[in-house]
């Protein structure tokens, strides 16, 4: 059964647990997002954009939070997501309606991003206004639709026809979270479904987090078929 995670005592409990991270504010960091937490129809959800096919880089046109890199005037990480969350959607998000900081996930440059939980109230993504240069579209996912199991799968990343490193990926939305999204995603699924959401990949590593495999390590077995619901990406 899906907690009341909108209730007075879940924003709690969720703030109480993500306390001892309070430290990492100060930590230097390349980029933060927002995960924003949400109401969309009285039903629980996550918010995401789809970032701008018009943008450079390899990760145009992807899933992804709102977010970006760090400034020398922002005060610290939270004030980086919350300044680039109104850049990109127009969405002006209180720092008391912040939660806590997850887990910092690093990306293949070894680039530390910071996540940044914080529960928006209700919402209506078609009310928002993205900036267009950045976002091609804002759209959010119920916490029910990301923890049913049809819904998840997972990635393997290759390289010479060996494995790298394998990350979660959820399905059948508008459309598919992978990547470092996708790893941000199972966090917050963790911490606000205890007990409900089930890592699907309980006895493999991910990259870049505290306790997970670095990419650099390669798992011996070459790259098979998909597993159930998941993908094979060559690198």
């Amino acid at each position: 059964m899906l907690p009341d995670c909108l209730s007075a005592e879940g924003e709690l409990r969720c703030r109480r647990l993500l306390a001892g991270a309070a430290r990492l504010r100060a930590r230097p960091a390349s980029a933060a997002v927002l995960v924003p937490l949400c109401s969309v129809r009285g039903v629980p959800a996550l918010l995401y954009t789809l970032r701008s096919s018009r943008l450079t880089g390899r990760h145009k046109g992807d899933v992804s939070f709102p977010g970006g890199k760090c400034d020398p005037a922002d005060q610290d990480v939270v004030h980086t997501a919350l300044r680039e969350t109104q850049e990109e959607l127009g969405l002006a998000v209180p720092e008391e309606h912040v939660w806590g900081l997850l887990r910092p996930v690093y990306d293949p440059q070894k680039a530390t991003v910071v996540p940044v939980l914080a529960g928006v109230g209700p919402l209506d993504p078609q009310s928002l206004r993205p900036n267009s240069e950045e976002v091609d579209e804002v759209f959010a996912l119920p916490l029910a639709h990301l923890l049913q199991t049809q819904n998840q799968g997972y990635t393997h990343f290759c390289q010479r026809g060996h494995f790298r490193y394998t990350l979660p990926v959820f399905l059948h939305g508008p459309h598919r979270v992978w990547g470092l999204t996708a790893v941000i995603t199972e966090f917050a699924l963790q911490l606000l479904a205890p007990g409900t959401y089930q890592p699907r990949l309980a006895g493999l590593s991910y990259p870049g987090t505290e306790g997970l495999a670095h990419p650099q390590q390669p798992l011996v077995s070459p790259c098979q078929a998909s597993s159930t619901s998941g993908l094979n990406k060559g690198l």
